[in-house]
């Protein structure tokens, strides 16, 4: 992967929560050498600095004056873009977790930032990278199932009340209030990833908030919905549907119908395995109606199997670094990690106007860009003024007596002592 001459990419990442396997990962084998860590909870980030034997900083401006060449931002889902922002400014490659940006504005900001930087921005969505959709993206480039022509993305994700609260420490953690449709990514990625289509248009649809459900509402402290569907129109005519939530039932779902055929993820048994499906009257003399197998990665199998989530976390370090090398921007640039984002977003406006059809709008052209600089609409408790969102569908949700004694008592036994 790296020639004995390349100097090591000196890499710090932000967050030491979701970033821990970031920073396992960002080794010598991949040409990079971990150098910092940046978080605000000292003991756990002490912990991890001590086990990795690197420096550690509370204070992200002093994290950023280090000896570093990129930064990979694992920090919380709501403020990816302001730090990518900083850090590129600062002359950083970087690598930032989902969500790119949390307002049109920010994505705004953050695609110049990325362009006046001249520096390497890689969207860190990790789903694309499963060895089943890596396989459906050869198959259709291929050819094999013609053009696509319909979609469906599925992340359902449902946890117990426990676990759900151990990882959203604090009355206002981003997981306790983010809507519904925000967290799209696991869902479109893979779309986009396989089929190289854009979102064009939104309908946004959601399963609100049920406060006879204990689990999810009545032992925790979460005041956003459950569920949210959303239909995009692709840029090629083709239509997707993406399912995220917390909906019983857990599944990682991938399919893509094109006019040749199908191709889609088991959703029973060994998920990782692929269908395809061409009809007798498309398939080739002497080829099967329908093929099940279980699929390698491209390249680096054993590396990757060894990764987390599915070996997508391998290949995201490992894009990462190669685009940094080659001087080229990833396939997972800031337009598409711009673009998966607001879908999100702007999902959450159709939902608020009974599912109206919501325009995507392209940040690739900067004359549209300018349409939407100042637009800061946000769910952001932080951000709460008139004409802003609630988290929820049904408006203003306050957390039960019960859940609060509930959620205080988890994040005690977790050590947190935050509010």
């Amino acid at each position: 992967m790296m020639s004995q001459n390349d100097k090591p990419i000196r890499v710090g990442v932000v967050g030491v929560g979701r970033g821990k396997g970031f920073a396992r990962g960002a080794g010598p084998e991949l040409g990079m050498e971990l150098v910092a860590l940046c978080d605000t909870w000292e003991e756990r980030l002490l912990e991890l600095g001590e086990e990795l034997n690197v420096a550690t900083y509370t204070d992200y401006d002093k994290f950023l004056e280090h000896d570093l060449d990129a930064v990979i931002l694992a920090n919380y889902f709501h403020e990816h873009a302001p730090f990518a922002i900083k850090a590129l400014e600062a002359g950083k490659h970087v690598m930032s977790e989902t969500s790119a940006c949390f307002t049109l504005a920010q994505g705004v900001a953050l695609i110049e930032a990325v362009e006046k930087s001249g520096k390497i921005y890689m969207f860190a969505e990790n789903y694309p990278y499963m060895v089943f959709n890596q396989e459906m993206r050869r198959l259709y480039r291929a050819g094999r199932i013609g053009e696509f022509k319909y979609g469906e993305g599925e992340y359902v994700h449902p946890m117990s009340a426990e676990d759900s609260t151990r990882i959203s420490p604090g009355l206002d953690h981003w997981r306790n209030w983010i809507p519904a449709t925000y967290y799209c990514t696991h869902s479109l990625a893979p779309i986009m990833f396989i089929t190289d289509t854009w979102p064009e248009k939104v309908n946004g649809f959601v399963v609100p908030y049920d406060p006879e459900d204990d689990v999810h509402y009545g032992n925790t402290v979460r005041r956003s919905d459950l569920a949210s569907m959303v239909a995009v129109r692709m840029n090629n005519g083709a239509v997707a549907k993406l399912l995220k939530g917390s909906l019983r039932g857990h599944g990682v779902w991938v399919r893509i119908h094109g006019n040749q055929g199908l191709m889609e993820n088991l959703r029973c048994g060994d998920t990782r395995m692929l269908r395809v499906r061409r009809e007798p009257f498309d398939k080739n003399e002497g080829e099967p109606v329908e093929q099940i197998y279980l699929p390698d990665f491209p390249e680096f199998h054993a590396e990757a199997t060894r990764a987390g989530h599915g070996g997508g976390d391998f290949f995201m370090d490992y894009h990462f670094a190669q685009a940094i090398r080659n001087n080229e921007q990833p396939f997972l640039d800031v337009y598409r990690g711009v673009a998966m984002s607001i879908v999100g977003v702007l999902a959450y406006r159709s939902a608020l106007q009974d599912s109206a059809p919501v325009v995507v709008p392209d940040f690739r052209d900067p004359e549209i860009r300018k349409q939407y600089a100042d637009d800061d609409w946000s769910p952001d408790p932080r951000d709460r003024r008139p004409g802003q969102p609630w988290p929820s569908m049904l408006g203003d949700i306050r957390p039960t007596e019960q859940g609060i004694e509930f959620a205080t008592n988890v994040w005690q036994e977790s050590g947190y002592t935050g509010a």
